[in-house]
């Protein structure tokens, strides 16, 4: 049986997508190639980023800002001497993009007018921390980015 050049392309083309097509199955079939989205309501959390980049404004226009640094001990978050301990309060979301499995929240509860977040809790990586915090009534948002040793 002889094969033109015309009958090779097709098939050469049929061989081509059955290898694509085999691989985007097996990605999508296999729970270890997790393909989330890095927010699960994108629109309607996308609704409101005027307000979450006031907020970002605020807490950029503070003379004194809280820092976030990784320690020893785990993530310290620490505002300045000046903040009430009892008037802040929010949320810290550690964010790990490789994984969404280990994102989890902290209430903001300052002791001496700090909070730390323990060691056992993070593993090595990259981490994005997420603070909304809100003191006397003005909201504010402060992002920082780490890496956990």
């Amino acid at each position: 049986m002889k094969i033109n050049w015309g009958t090779g392309i097709v098939i050469a083309f049929g061989l081509f997508m059955t290898f694509i097509l085999y691989f985007v199955f097996e990605v999508q079939s296999n729970s270890k190639y997790d393909n989330d989205l890095v927010v699960e309501e994108y629109y309607k959390h996308d609704t409101h980023f005027q307000e979450e980049m006031a907020r970002i404004q605020n807490a950029h226009d503070l003379q004194h800002k809280p820092s976030i640094k990784y320690t020893d001990s785990g993530v310290a978050v620490t505002f300045p001497a000046g903040f009430e301990s009892d008037k802040v309060q929010g949320n810290i979301l550690l964010y790990r993009p490789s994984n969404k499995k280990f994102d989890f929240n902290t209430k903001i509860a300052l002791t001496n007018s700090s909070i730390v977040i323990p060691q056992k809790k993070l593993i090595k990586g990259r981490w994005d921390v997420n603070m909304e915090w809100q003191y006397e009534g003005k909201k504010y948002l402060t992002k920082e980015v780490i890496y956990v040793n």
